[in-house]
């Protein structure tokens, strides 16, 4: 039997779970000096990496903000789910980590159209497990 081809969707969750942890160390590691614990991005409190999510500054999973190391940030569960991303405070991190505009070039980029290939997906996280390698 031949192997099962990867289809876009499971590299696409692949490489998801390797950025999103490659976002979460970056993140404790920017905030606390620390691997296994960071500050949500919006709120500040400390939190285990373990517990911290991977949130976007624009909602949705589109493409063209899904793999934005800007526009993706260390948040809480209670920031990033239940304040639906805490969005006001949100964008003043935004701003003050970027400057000032930035918030709208983001909002500008989540209306572009991008595909990935599976080989593109698959070099993204092979990249992000390299990047995650060297934090450690």
């Amino acid at each position: 039997m031949k192997p099962k081809k990867q289809t876009i969707s499971s590299a696409k969750k692949k490489t998801w779970k390797v950025f999103s942890e490659y976002i979460r160390m970056r993140d404790c590691l920017k905030t606390t000096g620390l691997r296994d614990y960071g500050k949500c991005v919006t709120c500040q409190k400390t939190v285990p990496r373990t517990l911290l999510q991977a949130g976007h500054f624009i909602p949705g999973r589109h493409n063209s903000n899904l793999f934005n190391e800007k526009g993706c940030h260390a948040q809480c569960f209670n920031c990033n789910i239940r304040l639906r991303g805490n969005t006001l405070i949100y964008r003043r991190k935004i701003i003050e980590m970027y400057g000032e505009g930035y918030d709208e070039i983001l909002e500008k980029a989540d209306a572009l159209t991008i595909t990935y290939s599976v080989g593109q997906l698959e070099e993204m996280a092979t990249e992000y497990k390299a990047q995650i390698k060297e934090m450690e």
